[in-house]
């Protein structure tokens, strides 16, 4: 299936490594120009100039702090300045939730709450309102926000928070620029196989004497009994990124492998 990408120009947040830079392959493969955002310039440049050698097509490195609405706004005047406009949106800058975050409401400060919804969901926020008007002035474009199963799940106040938040964020963009032609969606991952997570594994398969194989099937505890690989994620957002997604929007799209038990409709 051609999913109509080819010409298509995109920017990724989280661009230079995991679930972020897996979406922005994809898109590259499909024919799209990409833009990788970072807030670190080595490893983004690093990760920019492979992509483009093993797709062939235009990938920028454009070091930018989501948490910044200068810094947003200057991403996207680059984009728009290097590329000649921009289509598409990824968002997929946000720390990624694990073992050591906090679980409980003793540990959950304003200020452990407050650093996730500044980067997570208002980071969210900036980058949506500073491509907003291109896409409106074209009269098409796509928004894809990476939230994550931690939405349906209640082991920790502030991933709970965080995630529903993007969802309600998503919600909201999508009635407002549906009518001119911008769909937003969301996808939640579950636990997905990144370069975090396997250095993780690795270490403890090392610590342990356990198998990576034999730690990962003791993580996929959803319906299809694997974890979910960040390429399977990119996948997904491929086709939300395309012109044949345009049935769904203001919807959350679970990218995990399934959640075993409850009915979601």
């Amino acid at each position: 299936m051609d999913l109509g990408l080819s010409g298509k120009r995109a920017i990724v947040t989280g661009g230079s490594r995991g679930i972020g830079l897996a979406i922005a392959r994809t898109l590259a493969v499909e024919g799209a120009d990409v833009v990788l955002v970072a807030r670190n310039a080595e490893p983004l440049e690093l990760a920019a100039k492979a992509l483009a050698q093993e797709t062939g097509r235009r990938v920028l490195a454009v070091p930018a702090d989501t948490g910044d609405d200068e810094s947003v706004r200057a991403l996207v005047d680059r984009t728009v300045s290097e590329l000649g406009g921009v289509d598409i949106l990824v968002n997929a800058a946000a720390e990624p939730w694990g073992p050591g975050k906090p679980t409980d409401l003793e540990s959950t400060t304003d200020d452990v709450l407050r650093g996730e919804l500044e980067i997570k969901v208002l980071g969210y926020l900036r980058t949506a309102r500073a491509v907003a008007p291109h896409f409106i002035e074209q009269g098409w474009g796509r928004i894809i926000n990476i939230s994550g199963l931690g939405a349906r799940l209640a082991n920790s106040i502030t991933q709970t928070v965080r995630n529903v938040s993007v969802s309600a964020l998503t919600k909201n963009l999508a009635d407002e620029l549906g009518p001119k032609g911008v769909n937003v969606t969301v996808v939640h991952p579950g636990i997905t196989r990144t370069e975090a997570l396997v250095e993780r594994l690795a270490a403890q398969s090392d610590a342990e004497g356990v198998s990576v194989d034999e730690l990962e099937d003791q993580l996929a505890k959803n319906t299809i009994r694997r974890v979910i690989d960040a390429s399977e994620v990119a996948d997904v957002v491929a086709f939300l990124a395309s012109p044949r997604s345009v049935a769904i929007t203001g919807d959350a799209v679970a990218a995990g492998g399934g959640l075993p038990g409850p009915v979601f409709y």
